[in-house]
């Protein structure tokens, strides 16, 4: 019976330990930041596993989309509302590629890196349009010096 306490007591502070270190980064959207008009900033996040990443509507008529072929396996897709805020948890290694929906020709993109990303080559394989193959470039140009 006290081996079965203590198993359970461990269990539940690893895991409120685990969630008390998670972190909260913030990702603004905005019409004009640091590197021009419609942008994500930071437009690159380096994450861990079970962190939060709070996507935060500055300016009115923005969204967070995953892409398509830039998720981690196992990841399902997502899309936010215009103009609310939206808090994704990362908890799978990988790189997550965001758009915002409206302004994603307009090169409104950005990246989430977590832990180690098995699916980095998949990720940069992906087809970019307009300005947004650009920014991506850039982004994965500060990924790499980053890593």
């Amino acid at each position: 019976m006290r081996k079965r306490i203590f198993t359970a007591a461990f269990i539940a502070v690893g895991l409120i330990t685990g969630a008390a270190n998670a972190a909260e980064i913030e990702v603004k959207m905005l019409n004009k930041g640091a590197k021009g008009g419609m942008v994500f900033e930071p437009d690159l996040v380096m994450a861990a596993p079970g962190d939060t990443v709070k996507f935060v509507s500055v300016d009115k008529g923005h969204n967070a989309e995953s892409i398509k072929g830039m998720l981690p396996d196992g990841v399902d897709k997502f899309k936010s509302k215009l103009s609310k805020d939206f808090v994704l948890t990362v908890e799978k290694d990988g790189l997550y590629g965001i758009k915002c929906t409206p302004h994603y020709g307009l090169g409104m993109v950005a990246l989430i890196a977590v832990g180690d990303p098995a699916n980095a080559d998949a990720a940069r394989a992906v087809k970019q349009r307009g300005k947004a193959k650009k920014r991506f470039a850039a982004i994965f140009e500060a990924y790499d010096a980053a890593k």
